[in-house]
């Protein structure tokens, strides 16, 4: 079972999640921090609101859920421009195929074609 586990630990796309989430966690931390400290504060001045969060009807608490949905679209956004960002210096891989074919490979297509142009010619 240790062994099972240790060959599940180590399969490359395991380490590119692992390695993923770990960024993608960092990378939230900074686009939240965006959101609340230089985002919402300029819309907060233009709403003439000091917080999103602060709007509630009572015991409802909507503007946190309006917050929530800000942050993740600016979230959402960011990460967009940055993978596309990265893709920009990816290369792109031409794969070029050529095929090889066989000395009797292409005698034997010849003696098809031959054999299927005489039966149609018999005709």
């Amino acid at each position: 079972m240790l062994n099972e586990f240790k060959k599940f630990a180590m399969r490359g796309n395991v380490i590119d999640l692992a390695v993923g989430v770990v960024i993608g966690g960092a990378f939230g931390k900074i686009v939240s921090s965006l959101v609340a400290d230089i985002i919402m504060p300029i819309v907060a001045m233009l709403v003439g609101r000091v917080s999103v969060a602060d709007l509630a009807f009572g015991e409802v608490k909507y503007g946190v859920f309006i917050q929530s949905i800000i942050d993740f679209l600016i979230i959402a956004f960011s990460i967009f421009l940055f993978i596309k960002f990265l893709s920009r210096f990816k290369k792109k891989e031409e794969v070029k195929v050529v095929v090889q074919i066989d000395k009797k490979e292409e005698l034997l297509a010849e003696i098809r074609d031959l054999l299927k142009a005489e039966k149609d010619f018999s005709r």
